[in-house]
């Protein structure tokens, strides 16, 4: 029987058997197991009427990653404020490095000098080593800071990134520094000189070697950091590829194209003008495109 109609006909035999004072008693009681009822068969049917789809369980989680984890809102001026300090931390880095560079410029000029056998280098105006000793000193000095510049553009753009994209942040910033320093590595032991041999060898029999300091810094200096630009490539593709903006078999459908833009940057980026330095830096390039596409694969994009 129904747990209702078996109520029912115990108030029934109740209002037939027992006096007023104790009917009213028992009505209460009565009442009240009514409304307890009546609310836990609410609560079981809502509980029932609720369906569990493992894929909206799924979807929740792959949306989550697409979420501001530990949001802050802040006004413009809070940003501005924020990058004035990043930017003032940066530049303070910067310039106690070079300050240390500064100080042991000598050694440094004595290695980047290296490549040159042979060459001897002349102050051809009053001060020219002097500026080339700045010169030497502020490029080293942003090398050795660029670790902290990387710090404070990650901490400023950290709090607007998605879960998604933060997994992102730390392959492509030490894939990027780790690049750049094999850039200026492959620069230094290839690049240079294979350009300087082309330059002296070029009229040995007619003109003897002697170069303005200041020129052959101005050359060398260029080369290294335009090669270390260049090997940022994989990091581009990484990155285009994990966004969704191209695909690895997009990238590799426009070999042609890459080729063709590999030479033309080769000659652009080296500020030398023989052929063995551009192809070098060209060949490179392409060894780096057809490598980002392999890690872009490996991503499974």
């Amino acid at each position: 029987m129904h747990t209702l109609e078996r109520i029912s006909l115990n108030f029934y035999i109740s209002q037939t058997l027992f006096p007023k004072p104790e009917l009213d008693k028992i009505v209460k009681e009565y009442s009240l197991q009514l409304v307890l009822i009546m609310t836990t068969s609410q609560d079981i049917d809502q509980i029932e009427s609720v369906n569990f789809d493992p894929k909206q369980y799924d979807n929740a989680e792959i949306n989550s990653l697409d979420e501001l984890p530990n949001e802050v809102e802040m006004s413009l001026f809070e940003h501005l404020e924020e990058l004035r300090h990043r930017i003032f931390y940066s530049l303070i880095a910067v310039m106690v490095c070079i300050a240390g560079c500064f100080i042991f410029v000598n050694p440094l000029v004595k290695i980047l000098e290296f490549p040159a056998k042979g060459v001897k280098f002349l102050q051809l105006a009053p001060g020219e080593y002097f500026f080339v000793s700045i010169k030497v000193a502020g490029y080293s000095g942003l090398v050795l800071a660029s670790p902290f510049i990387l710090y404070q553009i990650v901490q400023f753009v950290l709090p607007g990134l998605t879960r998604r994209e933060r997994r992102l942040l730390g392959p492509i910033v030490f894939g990027s520094s780790f690049l750049f320093v094999g850039g200026l590595v492959f620069g230094y032991l290839l690049l240079v000189p294979a350009a300087l041999q082309f330059f002296i060898s070029y009229g040995a029999d007619v003109v003897e070697q002697m170069w303005s300091i200041d020129k052959y810094f101005e050359l060398i200096l260029l080369l290294l950091f335009s090669t270390g630009i260049a090997f940022q490539i994989p990091v581009v593709q990484l990155l285009l590829g994990n966004l969704g903006i191209v695909s690895s078999a997009k990238m590799l459908s426009g070999w042609r194209y890459v080729i063709l833009g590999a030479v033309v940057f080769g000659a652009i980026l080296t500020p030398s003008t023989d052929p063995l330095t551009q192809s070098l830096l060209a060949g490179a390039m392409l060894g780096l495109y057809f490598g980002g596409i392999g890690l872009v694969k490996l991503t499974g994009k």
